[in-house]
Formats: C-alpha cells, sequence, structure tokens
C-alpha cells in the first residue's frame, strides 16, 4: 500500500457506494494523449507514406500497449519484420520523446480536486498501458503517488491487472469503477465485469457513441466527482 505522508489530511466522514475506483492515466488523470500522438508521428516518420495510416491505428486503439502498437503497425502497415534490436530502438526512442511531455502535460481539469476529495474514502489505484515502472516514475515526479493505492502498467493487459486488484483487495466487482477513454478500455472493464465511465474531451470524437446505452459519458473529473457524490 502506498504511503500517504506526503499528502495533507482531511476529515471526511461520507460513506460511498464504490469501494475503489480504478483510473487510466492519458487523458484521465494528465492531458497527455496528444503527447503520445505526436510521439508516433516523430517515431514513424523515416515511413511518410504511412504515417497518417499509423496515426490514426493509433488513436482508435487507446488504451493499447506502445509494445502491441509497434507489432501491428510493422506487421500490417509497414509489413516488414519488426527485430528484437529494432523493437528496443523503438520502445526506448519512444520513452524519451514522452516522459518529460507527459510530465509537464496539465492535470486534466477537476483531476487534483478529484484525488483530494476521495483518495481517504476510497481506494484509488492506476491501470494503463504506459509500461509499469515508466508510469511509476511519471506519478512519483508529479507528486501524486501517495493517492494511489496501487499503480499498475504494461506488459500487462489492462483486465489482468483489474482482476488483480479484484482478488488481491477482496473486492466485488459491483463495488468498481474503471475510468477510461478508449474502447479498448470498456473491453478490459466488460471482460473483468466492472462498471465503466468513459471521458470524451470536449471537442475530440466520442467513441463510446454506439455504446451509449452502457456507458456513462463525462467531459472531464468534475463531473466524476459530481456523479459519484450523487450515488451516495
Amino acid at each position: 500500500m502506498v504511503q500517504k505522508d506526503n499528502v495533507p489530511e482531511k476529515h471526511i466522514v461520507s460513506h460511498f457506494m464504490f469501494r475503489l475506483v480504478i483510473l487510466d492515466f492519458d487523458g484521465i488523470i494528465l492531458e497527455s494523449v496528444s503527447v503520445k500522438t505526436d510521439a508516433f508521428r516523430t517515431l514513424f516518420s523515416f515511413a511518410p507514406e504511412h504515417i497518417e495510416e499509423i496515426v490514426d491505428f493509433h488513436i482508435k486503439n487507446g488504451g493499447m500497449s506502445r509494445f502491441d502498437k509497434f507489432r501491428y503497425i510493422y506487421k500490417n502497415i509497414l509489413k516488414e519484420d519488426l527485430t528484437p534490436s529494432k523493437f528496443t530502438e523503438l520502445s526506448e526512442k519512444f520513452s524519451n520523446l514522452v516522459f518529460d511531455a507527459v510530465i509537464d502535460a496539465p492535470f486534466v481539469p477537476g483531476a487534483m480536486e478529484f484525488l483530494e476529495r476521495f483518495y481517504l474514502s476510497v481506494s484509488l489505484y492506476v491501470v494503463s498501458a504506459t509500461p509499469e515502472e515508466e508510469l511509476k516514475d511519471i506519478i512519483q515526479k508529479r507528486g501524486i503517488a501517495p493517492y494511489f493505492r496501487g499503480i499498475f502498467g504494461s506488459p500487462r493487459k489492462k483486465t489482468e491487472c483489474i482482476r488483480d486488484i479484484l482478488s488481491d483487495t477482496k473486492t466485488s466487482a459491483a463495488d468498481v469503477i474503471f475510468v477510461g477513454d478508449a474502447p479498448n478500455d470498456l473491453d478490459a472493464a466488460s471482460a473483468a465485469h466492472v462498471r465503466f465511465i468513459g471521458r470524451v474531451k470536449p471537442g475530440d470524437e466520442n467513441m463510446f457513441e454506439e455504446y451509449d446505452d452502457m456507458v456513462l459519458i463525462i467531459s472531464d473529473l468534475h463531473e466524476l466527482t459530481e456523479y459519484i457524490e450523487e450515488i451516495q
């Protein structure tokens, strides 16, 4: 369990229906989605004839790890062998492109208020497609690690991470929300049988449109706070 020595104490007496909230990272806690998009555009600039297809694939598959995206891009778009050395080179370059930019990215509106409001009354976790050690380093440098009971990233799949959290905490799936911003996040939540809330940034395409009957859509974490408080 993460220690909370660096977080100001506050007295919270409310009891919430949901014991545990799992948050994706890019686009849910930080406005860092565009950082990753720019990195894909830069990383594959050596193939200008394929760049728009590559970026489109990246955008439509938010929630998929960069490693799986590299494999797909080489096999199905570039139609080239992805050697182990090239894979390592891509991974290192991508991390170098995004690390500092993600650390500098602004919070999603309402994110800090959400963490402050609920970290003592609800168990908060991060489950992301970002490599786990990189993710932990970023969260530590942003000063928000004390708010989370656990931080999980790739190479493990999101569904596996969610199931492990449920098992480790002995929490029923009915008492859990997973908040993400991509259909892959919805798929992970569905496979783990937890409730899903989708964030659509104002001005962005609603990729959950075909799931409107099963997904609560929020535009920021102010709305997530309001939703949880309404169902106390």
